[in-house]
């Protein structure tokens, strides 16, 4: 299941500034999903991190696997219209630079789920030009 960012929009409540997904390349609801995200240079954030060499902060590339995991679960009936809040972020390493112009592309797993609780923890990864740049494992409520 492909979808594009007006569709994402239908069903995820962020919106820009803070909405850091573009398009979704792939998806099994409730399974997995792959999504992309273009890395705009003109984004006011790299006027200050940092001047001269600009980089992604990390809390970003963590916000695009947390919007990929929501995107995931909210496709779910169970779910569909909740808001999707952080409980947790669990093992997050960063791996390689992700810098302005890039396009990123986000992996996200349902790892487990307490459906009676609207709980759920997805392991998430992003590649950059075909490498491993970030892993982490983060865990919602749908509320």
């Amino acid at each position: 299941m492909k979808l594009s960012k007006e569709e994402i929009k239908a069903i995820i409540p962020h919106r820009d500034p803070m909405l850091l997904v573009d398009t979704v390349e792939e998806m099994v609801p409730g399974d997995h999903i792959v999504t992309t995200f273009f890395i705009d240079p003109d984004r006011e954030i790299f006027r200050g991190h940092f001047p001269g060499e600009p980089v992604l902060p990390g809390v970003y590339s963590v916000e695009c696997m947390a919007q990929s995991a929501d995107i995931l679960l909210l496709s779910m009936e169970r779910y569909a219209g909740k808001v999707p809040l952080f409980l947790g972020i669990n093992n997050v390493r960063f791996l390689r630079k992700i810098l302005p112009g890039d396009t990123i592309e986000i992996h996200a797993r349902l790892a487990s789920e307490r459906a009676e609780k609207a709980i759920a923890t997805c392991s998430a990864e992003i590649y950059n030009h075909g490498e491993l740049a970030a892993t982490g494992d983060v865990t919602l409520a749908m509320r």
